[in-house]
């Protein structure tokens, strides 16, 4: 039986594609003039810090965007003040360091039309120990650490909807529900898609109870749960179809094949290193949120529009 041919594809929005990348390297696309730079007064007792959240955010996203250190970075900043024609006094690097800590980072999303379908995955992040490099010529020395991040992306508009920093012990299928839960209760969410990991009843279980769809493939030696609730149910529907038509044409029916898309996303992530440069857990989970926000923000600017042609 011949093998069928591959798909092909073909962007159709080349010209504002084009124009969007060349926004993503603009110096000034991430300085809003009318920013809130100087913090408001708290009215609580003690010293009021300087700068607002979003003067530490706007510093620390130049920190990961140009892979500076804290010091390069406060000189960055000075410049793009300079060349903007903003006054503005710009945090030292002992106050970025300080503030990263306890920082909550905001990060942008669109709302798509329509339920909310989203996909699903994880990654791993090294921040100590050798490079891929060294390990490899001269042998593992001493301790390598990593952290995992689960992300949960919306097929409509490419952005990260919701993001959760766990250590490299913690599986994939606990963090689901946390996932879900950083999901507005007022948005309705159409489908879950995430890979065979995730085929547990706690998974089932929190995506029915927002009243999604789990497209979730049974595990290979996955059997028939006992019918004992909604969750229960749809999945064992989804095992008793993947058994009659098997698991291909399942994937194809229910465009499972989509979950690569959030892959994309994560060579995306990576692209702003393959580590993160912070040691303490709060300052690395604040440099994470800080590569989301860059992220989406890049998916904002415009994104390519492909359609399959053969």
């Amino acid at each position: 039986m011949p093998m069928p041919s591959p798909a092909r594809y073909r962007t159709t929005n080349w010209s504002d594609y084009n124009a969007a990348l060349r926004k993503r390297g603009s110096l000034l696309v991430w300085l809003d003039r009318e920013m809130n730079w100087l913090a408001s007064p708290e009215g609580r007792p003690g010293r009021p810090p300087v700068f607002s959240d979003a003067a530490i955010q706007f510093c620390l996203s130049i920190k990961v965007l140009f892979k500076l250190p804290l010091r390069q970075t406060v000189g960055m900043v000075a410049s793009l003040l300079r060349l903007a024609g903003l006054d503005w006094p710009v945090p030292d690097h002992s106050t970025l360091c300080r503030r990263q800590k306890t920082l909550a980072i905001q990060i942008p999303y669109r709302r798509s039309d329509g339920p909310l379908n989203l996909l699903v995955d994880s990654t791993g992040f090294k921040f100590l120990g050798d490079g891929e490099w060294q390990a490899r010529k001269h042998g593992v020395q001493g301790r390598r650490q990593w952290r995992k991040v689960h992300l949960a992306m919306d097929t409509a508009t490419s952005d990260i909807r919701a993001v959760e920093f766990t250590p490299s012990r913690d599986g994939d299928s606990p963090v689901l529900p946390e996932l879900l839960g950083q999901i507005p209760e007022d948005e309705q969410i159409g489908t879950v898609t995430a890979d065979g990991a995730y085929d547990t009843r706690r998974c089932h279980t929190a995506i029915i109870e927002r009243q999604a769809t789990a497209i979730i493939p049974i595990r290979k030696n996955g059997r028939l749960w006992k019918d004992d609730g909604p969750a229960a149910q749809a999945r064992n529907e989804t095992l008793r179809a993947t058994r009659r038509y098997g698991r291909a044409f399942w994937k194809r029916w229910t465009g499972y094949h989509a979950r690569s898309r959030v892959e994309a996303k994560m060579r995306c992530l990576k692209a702003f290193g393959e580590r993160v440069s912070a040691r303490d857990p709060d300052r690395q989970t604040a440099e994470i949120h800080i590569r989301i926000a860059l992220m989406n923000r890049f998916s904002a600017l415009g994104t390519a529009e492909i359609v399959r042609v053969a």
